[in-house]
């Protein structure tokens, strides 16, 4: 996560975010209250509504289907904008939980809070995409760290890894065939791994 974030109390005014919006290049806000606990989210989408009434109201129909965006065009401070409850993460989340939770909610930044839900940090979908820079090497090693040394302290032959563009390949002969597939499993747990092709086998008898 960025530790390092740019957010607004609820009274802060329209302006005012549009302003920080634009110099720190982000498109939504944490607004927070009180000791800084996360209550909710002001994105561009909801700024929008603003500019598109600006030039008068619409007619009686339209005003009736879109009341909520009505109301937002008239408001003028962060509590008024922000989307709530916030859509946030646990710092102790793991990288999927928070892809999942930007892939169901449909956001771009989740903000982090700690277990009394105060701001500690934002996450991207660009900070959880840099997982998957780790060279191979560094994957390699922690998959035979995390997962081999762990699962098959004494394997019949060698389990090799290797990993070629973020696929894991295993492969050798292992004593446990009941935790082969728990360590394919894991080695996809791994952060940074695109894909896995288990060839491990199971000692006959």
């Amino acid at each position: 996560m960025t530790r390092a974030v740019v957010a607004v109390g609820t009274g802060t005014l329209f302006r005012d975010m549009v302003e920080r919006m634009e110099q720190w290049r982000v498109g939504a806000l944490p607004v927070l209250e009180g000791d800084g606990r996360v209550v909710g989210v002001v994105s561009e989408a909801d700024l929008l509504p603003k500019e598109e009434f600006r030039e008068g109201e619409p007619d009686r129909l339209t005003q009736l289907r879109r009341m909520a965006d009505l109301a937002k065009a008239g408001a003028v401070t962060a509590g008024e904008l922000m989307s709530t409850p916030a859509v946030t993460v646990h710092a102790d989340a793991t990288l999927p939980e928070a892809a999942r939770i930007m892939a169901v909610k449909g956001v771009k930044r989740l903000p982090v809070i700690d277990a009394q839900g105060a701001l500690v940090g934002v996450v991207s979908r660009g900070d959880l995409l840099k997982m998957f820079l780790r060279s191979d090497g560094e994957l390699a090693d922690e998959i035979r760290r995390s997962v081999v040394d762990v699962l098959f302290p004494a394997p019949v032959e060698p389990v090799h890894v290797v990993v070629a563009d973020g696929v894991a390949t295993l492969t050798g002969c292992v004593r446990d065939a009941e935790r082969i597939e728990l360590a394919a499993r894991m080695t996809r747990g791994v952060e940074g791994v695109v894909d896995v092709d288990c060839r491990l086998t199971a000692a006959p008898g």
